[in-house]
């Protein structure tokens, strides 16, 4: 291969990675915000999946894209009221909660799918496309890689400073990481623990429900069951590796995308591998991980703990 072949493909390979990121950026960053407030939301992989196909209906019966953006962001809170009902209410088990969602978002999306066809032709739409920043587009090499992107990759990169300042410099974002540590701190001093909670998990799950529509509105043009294909889980295991930090979080996000991303151009190259082991690539690489990950410092104390008043 020439050298300029090789450069274009190292190119097309991290702009991949780049936009390969987004939808599990949005997910991951909503995710932090919920786990921070004590609630392990294991929905992630059903609330991606709702605010995919809230987007894809939205877009195909308005044909615009914002407005499926919103449907997204509002079927994600919608699941993520569910959640904080069902945990911070009722105090269900965290796991047996997030694994039901996930099998009702699976359920109900496959049949309101069905139920939207009739059997006719499946509609389909124009989604996103890259928005080049000027000048700063025609930069070589950089250029095409993080300035040539779609506009909601703009919006994922500006999230995480977002969380980061939400979390850190903040009062609410104090209140919020005391319900992951401490939350009888709040309750003593008369603030609600249950509708902080609330709030965190539907602010959460609004952003991964935006992941999960951009997964939609970004990459493809119709819906599938299973559309997701467990990225929720690839976040959750970004989540842990990142040790429940903005910065961890966003590089082990980096990471796994550049294994999908890898492999796609693997494949498209003509690589001598099968192309079943090239598409598990990123979730192999999350089993590994999970089995090297022996500390996890950054966890909230409380995290998966219904709080009872006593």
């Amino acid at each position: 291969m020439s050298q300029l072949f090789q450069e274009a493909i190292i190119v097309s390979i991290l702009a991949a990675t780049i936009r390969t990121m987004t939808p599990l950026l949005f997910s991951a960053m909503g995710e932090l915000i919920t786990q921070r407030a004590g609630i392990w939301n294991m929905g992630v992989e059903g609330t991606m999946l709702t605010g995919a196909f809230a987007a894809y209906i939205a877009a195909t019966t308005t044909g615009s894209l914002w407005f499926a953006v919103l449907a997204a962001i509002l079927a994600g809170a919608l699941m993520g009221a569910i959640i904080a009902f069902m945990t911070a209410t009722l105090r269900v088990d965290h796991f047996i909660a997030g694994l039901g969602l996930n099998l009702l978002a699976g359920g109900l999306t496959l049949y309101w799918f069905q139920s939207y066809i009739q059997g006719r032709a499946q509609p389909t739409f124009s989604g996103f496309q890259d928005v080049a920043i000027p000048m700063l587009s025609d930069i070589p090499v950089i250029g095409p890689i993080l300035f040539s992107q779609r506009a909601l990759t703009y919006v994922a990169l500006f999230v995480v400073p977002l969380v980061w300042f939400l979390l850190y410099r903040s009062r609410y974002g104090l209140e919020l990481r005391c319900l992951g540590e401490n939350p009888k701190a709040l309750d003593v001093k008369g603030l609600s623990v249950t509708a902080r909670q609330f709030a965190a998990v539907m602010t959460g799950s609004a952003l991964t429900g935006l992941g999960g529509g951009f997964l939609m509105l970004g990459f493809s043009d119709r819906f599938l069951a299973d559309f997701t294909a467990g990225r929720g889980w690839i976040v959750i295991v970004a989540l842990i590796a990142g040790n429940w930090k903005p910065k961890g979080v966003l590089i082990a996000v980096i990471a796994f995308a550049f294994l999908e991303s890898l492999a796609t151009h693997l494949q498209v190259l003509g690589a001598q591998v099968p192309h079943q082991l090239l598409l598990a690539l990123p979730y192999l690489a999350s089993i590994v991980l999970l089995m090297g990950v022996r500390f996890r410092t950054g966890q909230p104390t409380r995290l998966g703990i219904p709080y009872k008043r006593e």
